[in-house]
């Protein structure tokens, strides 16, 4: 008897180490109040990106969700709104996999938003589930669809500075090896998708470095951020369905909860004094040290002219130029993701009511029309 109570001692005081060391994260200070900003916070449905949301919420922001399901989207809306107490919480449609709805996102929301104080780029995939596609699924959606929509709303966030991007990277970067002859190649099989995911992870950290040099002496500053082992969707999602009860409550004990996950992009995001990092990765709110192929800036910058293709952005566009909105081109692809040319952009909110075509010409005369705004 007293082998076993010795034993179980000894290992609740091993789970206390892992949990206050490993497990646990540190909690977010930063800005109080961020009444009168807005922020942006893809993936916002679930998991970390809504318990992100739901802190700048309680912090007085104006908070879009940019979501790909639109009956989750306005879920979480209704859910955010009543947690926190602030109405200023709105939906709008995003799915990173379709290069015209991102365009389609970027038109609606500069159309009806005059400010852009803090962009989270938290969507992500792990895996391609079922979906088969003609390019890399998973490079689209964690890193070619955010490097697009991040173009396309610098205007804003530059007109807006001091502000910030934040992308939520991980730990997996380690593993990341970029093969940039076959960057966009398909992804089949599990093995493919973990190093996929790696390299994606890889260039999340990239794409925040080399955005950083791009971004110096304009006020907006951007950070990768690594959430920690975090119990969420993302985790549990393509796991055959034997497995999950099994490993749900392993998760519980091992892993951070969404919101533990959600304190080192809030604290990229509203941490003052951190912009001399700019460009740094993040992890238990905190810089960290990097892989050597996460430190190279002559892989960042490949990457950053190879992404722009894989973004159809126009060739010969000048990085430099601050006030220039890039014309991306969807690749055509067929996508089980992509949104149908007959589907509508909306964004649901208390006060704004927006329907945009995906159609690109049309896109194009909008944008004509949002260059020719005032700037806030």
């Amino acid at each position: 008897m007293e082998t076993l109570l010795l034993g179980a001692g000894l290992l609740l005081g091993a789970y206390v180490l892992v949990y206050y060391n490993l497990v646990k994260a540190p909690p977010c200070g930063g800005i109080g109040s961020l009444r009168g900003r807005t922020a942006v916070v893809t993936g916002a449905n679930s998991g970390i990106g809504k318990m992100t949301a739901l802190e700048l919420a309680r912090r007085g922001a104006r908070v879009v969700l940019a979501c790909r399901s639109r009956e989750r989207g306005e879920a979480a809306v209704f859910d955010l709104r009543q947690e926190s107490g602030n109405n200023e919480v709105i939906f709008m449609v995003l799915d990173l996999a379709s290069l015209a709805s991102v365009q389609a996102f970027a038109t609606a929301f500069l159309s009806s938003e005059p400010r852009l104080d803090i962009l989270i780029h938290n969507a992500g995939i792990s895996s391609c589930g079922r979906t088969r596609e003609a390019f890399n699924l998973l490079l689209r959606v964690n890193h070619v669809g955010p490097f697009l929509l991040t173009h396309l709303l610098l205007p804003r966030l530059k007109s807006c500075a001091p502000s910030r991007v934040v992308v939520v990277s991980s730990a997996a970067h380690r593993r990341g090896r970029l093969d940039f002859t076959r960057l966009d190649c398909p992804v089949v099989g599990w093995q493919q998708e973990l190093r996929a995911y790696a390299d994606s992870k890889l260039a999340n950290v990239l794409f925040a470095r080399e955005l950083a040099t791009q971004l110096e002496g304009t006020g907006v500053t951007c950070y990768a951020a690594h959430p920690g082992p975090v119990n969420s969707e993302l985790f549990l999602r393509h796991l055959p369905g034997w497995l999950c009860p099994i490993l749900r409550p392993l998760a519980w004990l091992v892993l951070r909860a969404p919101q533990g996950g959600a304190q080192t992009p809030l604290y990229c995001a509203l941490q003052e004094g951190i912009e001399p990092l700019s460009g740094r990765y993040f992890a238990n709110c905190h810089v960290e040290e990097v892989s050597p192929a996460a430190r190279d800036d002559q892989a960042a910058h490949r990457l950053w002219k190879a992404t722009k293709k894989l973004a159809g952005l126009e060739p010969g566009e000048d990085d430099d130029d601050p006030d220039e909105e890039p014309h991306p081109q969807d690749s055509g692809v067929p996508s089980s993701l992509n949104v149908p040319s007959s589907e509508k952009t909306t964004i649901s909110g208390p006060s704004h009511s927006f329907q945009g075509s995906s159609d690109l010409s049309q896109l194009k005369q909008r944008r004509i029309q949002v260059k020719a705004e005032p700037t806030h």
